[in-house]
C-alpha cells in the first residue's frame, strides 16, 4: 500500500455540509489512478488535504508507511510533524506548472534538490539530466519555459517532481490547459512515469486521459461511489451519479 485514506472528514466554514463525508480508498503501489467527478464533489480538497495544504477533522491518510490523523484527533505538533513527514513522499504537479521563468529547463529541475534535499550541485544536475532525457527533452535542456509548448513545460513540471524521489505523484487536471492534440502525449508521459513504480493520482474530467489509467475511482458528495477497473467503471458503470456524469462529459464533449 503507497496511498490510502481513511475516513477523512473535511468541514469548510459557511458550508454547513462536510465537503468529504469519510473519503476513502487505497492505492497499491505503482497505480495510475484517475480520480473522476464532478465540480463540487472533493477532489481538489481532497488533493489539498492530502498534500497537508487544508487539514481534515477526522480519519487517517497514510502515505508509504506514515500516517497523518485529523486535527481533532491528535495533538497539533504531532500532526505537524506526520504531515512533514507525509509530505517529503509526496510530489505535485500544479495545473499551471509552476515553473520559474527566469531559470531555464535544467536549473527549473535542479533548484528544489539543492534547497529542499540538500543535494549536491553536480548530482543534482545529473539526476535532473537522466529525468529529462527519460521523459524526451534532451534537446531542451537549457530552454527557457517560455519557449517550450505545454506539453513540454508539462513534462519538465513532471521531472522536477519526480527529482524528490515522490513514492506518490499528484496531478491536478494535468490537460485541462493543453490542446486536445497533445491529450495523447500526456497520457504517453504517465505512461513513462508508471514504469518507475511511482504511484500517480490524476484528477481529471478527461475520459480519453481516464481510459488509460489503470484503476478509475469516481467522487461524489465527498466520497467514493465506484472504483474500478476503467473498462468496468466507463463503460458499465453502476451508480447512477456516475452514469449521468459520464453522459453529460460525452455530451459536452
Amino acid at each position: 500500500m503507497t496511498l490510502k485514506l481513511d475516513r477523512l472528514v473535511r468541514h469548510h466554514a459557511g458550508n454547513p455540509e462536510p465537503t468529504l463525508r469519510g473519503l476513502s480508498f487505497d492505492l497499491p503501489a505503482g497505480t495510475l489512478t484517475a480520480l473522476l467527478g464532478r465540480s463540487g464533489a472533493g477532489k481538489s480538497t481532497m488533493l489539498r488535504c492530502v498534500m497537508g495544504l487544508e487539514s481534515f477533522e477526522s480519519g487517517t491518510l497514510d502515505v508509504d508507511g506514515v500516517q497523518v490523523r485529523g486535527s481533532t484527533e491528535c495533538r497539533a505538533a504531532e500532526r505537524t510533524h506526520a504531515v512533514a513527514l507525509a509530505r517529503a513522499r509526496l510530489g505535485f504537479v500544479f495545473q499551471s506548472y509552476e515553473l520559474f521563468p527566469h531559470l531555464d529547463v535544467l536549473e527549473n529541475c535542479v533548484l528544489a534538490q539543492v534547497l529542499t534535499r540538500g543535494l549536491g550541485r553536480a548530482r543534482a544536475e545529473d539526476k535532473a539530466r537522466g529525468l529529462l532525457v527519460q521523459l524526451g527533452l534532451e534537446s531542451r535542456l537549457h530552454a527557457w519555459p517560455s519557449q517550450l509548448s505545454g506539453g513540454q513545460r508539462q513534462r519538465v513540471a513532471i521531472a522536477r517532481a519526480l527529482a524528490l524521489e515522490p513514492r506518490v505523484l499528484l496531478y491536478d487536471e494535468p490537460t485541462s490547459a493543453l490542446d486536445p492534440s497533445m491529450k495523447h502525449e500526456v497520457l504517453q508521459t504517465l505512461k513513462r512515469v508508471d514504469a518507475t513504480g511511482v504511484t500517480q493520482v490524476v484528477v481529471t474530467h478527461d475520459l480519453q486521459l481516464a481510459r488509460g489509467c489503470e484503476h478509475v475511482c469516481v467522487l461524489d458528495h465527498g466520497v467514493v461511489i465506484e472504483s474500478g477497473e476503467p473498462e468496468q467503471v466507463l463503460k458499465h458503470p453502476v451508480h447512477e451519479s456516475t452514469r449521468t456524469l459520464l453522459a453529460s462529459w460525452l455530451e459536452a464533449g
